[in-house]
Order: structure tokens, then sequence, then C-alpha cells
């Protein structure tokens, strides 16, 4: 295994070697997270390389595999979880320059991996009048690629779900790690071996997505007296299907006032907050919504002219807002099961108190109205972080846990046996950002702890309707 001999094979490729700018592009944010910064701080890179074309893209695969040097691919590294980090060191594979728009129409659009999302929605409201489903509270820095590879849900999942719904992703272009790279495009069911793989089983140099409305977003933003009201609201709003809706948020009391800084005065002590984001026209029915559950409106600004937009409090924005404020703070990732989710918020309050202040996200999973928990921890050591996850699960929520680094571990909680088996197919040697797939190496791994949903996984998974029941 040699960098310097893949380096020295391909002298017209870009490559970064500054050892401080190497270990830059060789982290994300896993220090969201206490366990991942402990395990995962001194992983680094040996050099990177920043490829300008597919064909240079191929070149640099093409020669890690005759060199057996490991490969991770990364965008911005926006991710959580160490997606993006190359634990067994290796070059680390730099997409961003792949960032043109190849065709765009309405309802759809093409383009290559490296291209960031708001530049992307950008240019397609202008010429299609149209958007991205959804993105993460990343938006502003993350690319397309990354959050297909490393991402799962986020603003404008309360209408269009998870990646992972049929259709919310149209088409892969894919390059394998092979001695001869093949170049493989994924449609239809074929999609799933390759969407949130953390680029373990094949580099995507190309996407081809939905678009949805461009609507002329409104951040609207309301108090509560408490939790359970804040969440029966964006319940609501998220089951109005006649509503045009992009966000439905919920902190409790003292998220807001403490940790949201422009919000902090505005949102009156005691109450909890909710975040929304509204199509202009609908906005007149906000109004006797919130008052159907005891809300106030704080704060409304159209999305295009907030100084900080609102979804940037949201999802695992909720996290780094907090973090600024208080570094011993960390978070969990949980679904709340219907019909027992609102049992459950005050059974959360009841057993942690302000040890775990709740962050609710309400999403369609399924065709069904779901809240996912991205609850603050106030962090002590890592044995009563773990009995917070056991107490939880013991409570009958399942925990998707953001401190971990491998697929299995992580969001799935057991082997995708489809993308074991495209990795196989595409990646041989096990060269792809090697040290994530823990089903490569123990293909017969089983969890400490099962569960009854799953995020991911075969096709044989259970139905939503089964775990909702």
């Amino acid at each position: 295994m040699s960098v310097q001999a893949v380096m020295a094979e391909l002298p017209a490729i870009d490559w970064i070697t500054d050892p401080a700018l190497v270990r830059q592009k060789s982290r994300d944010f896993f220090w969201y997270s206490p366990v991942l910064k402990r395990q995962l701080n001194g992983v680094t890179a040996e050099a990177i390389a920043c490829p300008r074309e597919e064909a240079e893209v191929i070149a640099v695969m093409q020669a890690c595999v005759k060199h057996r040097v490991p490969l991770t691919p990364r965008g911005a590294g926006t991710g959580n979880y160490g997606q993006a980090m190359p634990l067994k060191g290796g070059v680390v594979l730099d997409l961003m320059r792949l960032d043109r728009v190849l065709w765009m129409k309405p309802g759809m659009v093409r383009v290559q991996a490296g291209k960031k999302l708001i530049e992307l929605d950008a240019e397609t409201r202008a010429a299609v009048g149209g958007e991205l489903r959804f993105h993460p509270s990343t938006r502003r820095t993350a690319t397309i690629g990354g959050f297909i590879a490393g991402g799962s849900a986020g603003i404008g999942s309360c209408t269009y779900g998870k990646l992972r719904e049929f259709g919310n992703i149209l088409g892969l272009r894919v390059i394998t790690m092979e001695e001869s790279p093949r170049i493989l495009e994924l449609r239809g069911t074929d999609i799933d071996k390759a969407n949130h793989a953390y680029g373990t089983n094949g580099i995507i140099t190309e996407v081809e997505m939905p678009l949805a409305p461009a609507w002329e977003w409104v951040d609207v933003l309301a108090g509560f007296p408490d939790t359970v009201s804040a969440a029966r609201f964006c319940e609501a709003l998220v089951a109005s299907d006649g509503i045009a809706k992009k966000l439905a948020s919920v902190v409790a009391p003292g998220v807001a006032q403490t940790y949201f800084k422009p919000f902090a005065q505005l949102v009156p002590p005691g109450q909890a907050t909710a975040m929304v984001m509204v199509a202009e026209p609908f906005l007149n029915l906000i109004a006797p919504l919130l008052a159907s559950f005891g809300g106030t409106e704080l704060y409304r600004v159209p999305s295009a002219e907030a100084e900080i937009p609102l979804y940037e409090f949201t999802w695992n924005h909720t996290t780094l807002q907090a973090l600024k404020v208080d570094r011993s703070l960390t978070y969990l990732q949980t679904l709340l099961p219907s019909p027992n989710h609102f049992a459950l918020i005050g059974r959360i309050e009841a057993l942690f108190g302000d040890e775990v202040p709740l962050h609710l996200e309400f999403v369609k999973l399924g065709g069904v109205v779901s809240c996912f928990a991205l609850s603050l921890v106030r962090f002590t050591t890592e044995e009563r972080l773990e009995e917070i996850i056991r107490l939880h699960e013991a409570n009958g929520i399942p925990v998707f846990n953001p401190h971990a680094f491998t697929l299995e571990e992580g969001g799935m909680k057991r082997i995708d046996g489809v993308q074991l088996d495209f990795k196989r197919e595409a990646d041989p040697h096990g060269l792809l950002n090697p040290g994530k797939m823990i089903a490569w190496d123990d293909p017969d791994w089983t969890p400490e702890r099962k569960q009854t949903f799953y995020l991911y996984g075969r096709a044989d998974a259970p139905e939503v309707e089964e775990v909702l029941e």
C-alpha cells in the first residue's frame, strides 16, 4: 500500500498533502458526539485528491485499486457520524469540483455530486420554478452527493418523507472500485444499493432528483404552554395535506430561550417553541391552527429575507446551536412511535427532566405522520449516555445511535444484505471507506439489542404500519 505510488502515477491530479489541510479535510462534525470524539479525533488521510471531472475520479480509483490504497469519498464534510472520515488512512477523494448541473426541466434535475444544495436550489428556482423536495439543515454548505450518501431526511420531510421513500431519488451514477472501474446507472429499487451507504460500495458522481414547487416560504415561530401542545400543533399541521409546508419542529421549554440567540428574548420563560415553514398563500390558516392548541405567534419573516433561516435551528442544527453555548451537550436520535408519541413525550420528560431536553421533528414516514426526536443530552459519562439509550429502548423508543460511526450500529440497526452484496460486486478488495460497514468483516453480525423498527435494510423489513400500531 503506497499513497506516494498513487500520487506519482497521477501527477495531473490536484493533490493536497499539507498535513493541516489533510487533517481538516479528513474530519466532519463527529465531535457532536463525545464518544466519537474520543474514538476518531486522531483519524487522518495521507493525501486529498481533488478531481475536476469524472475521468479523474476513475483514474484515482483505478490507481488506488492497483496499489491497494484505501479511498474515502467526501463532499463538504457536514456529516455528524464520521461518515467521510478515513479510518484506515489512505486517500480522501474530495468531489466538490464536480459541481455542474447537467440538465433540468420542470420537476426534475440531473446534477454532479459535488453541487452545493443552496446553489442547486437557486438555479432550479430561477430556471424551472422548482427546488429539491427536502434538504438537511446544512443546506448552505452541504453537497447533493454527500446528502444522499450520508443523510436521511430534513427540511421538507414533513411533506415528502425520507430519502428512502420510493421516488425521492430518481437515478444515481455510480463508479465501481475495481481494476477496471465500471460506470453504473442505478434506478428504481437499485438506488438503495448506494443510498445512505457512506460511499462504502461505489462513488456517486451524478444524481437525478425530483423537484418540488418552489413556493415563497415563510418562517413562523410560536410559543406554547408545554411541549405536548406544541407537538400537537405540529402534528396537525403536517396532517393538513391542503397546506404547503416545509418544516414542523418543536423544542422543549428552555431550549430556545437558552440556545437560540436571535430568538431568546422572543420566547416567554417556560414556554415550548414550534418552528414551521409555510408557503405564503396558506399563512392565514396558521392563526386558527395555533389557537386550537394554545399557541401564540412570536415571529414571522419570509425565509428568503431571514438573516439566519429558521431551519438552521432545527434538525441537526439544533444541536449545533446548543453546542455554541454549552460544549458539554450532545444528542440522541430516536423515533416516538404513534399513536403513543404524546404519552412518550411526557414519559421522557418525567424520566430525564432537564437532562434530556426534547427536540422533535414531525415528518411523513411511509405516508404516516410520525415524530422523530433529536433531543439534546447533558453529557456526563459514556456509561450514563448508554443508560439513557437503554431507558429509551426499554420504553419502546427506537434509538438511531449518533454515537456510532458504522452503518449498522447507527441508523440501520442490522445488516443490509442488499448493500453488502453490492459491495462484494463493486468493491471486491474492500478499499472504499473501510471500517464503516461491519457486515464486510462480519457478515453474521447481529446487534446486542434488536428493535422492531428499521429506517434502512432489506425489502422484507417490517412495514411502517406494523410498527406504528
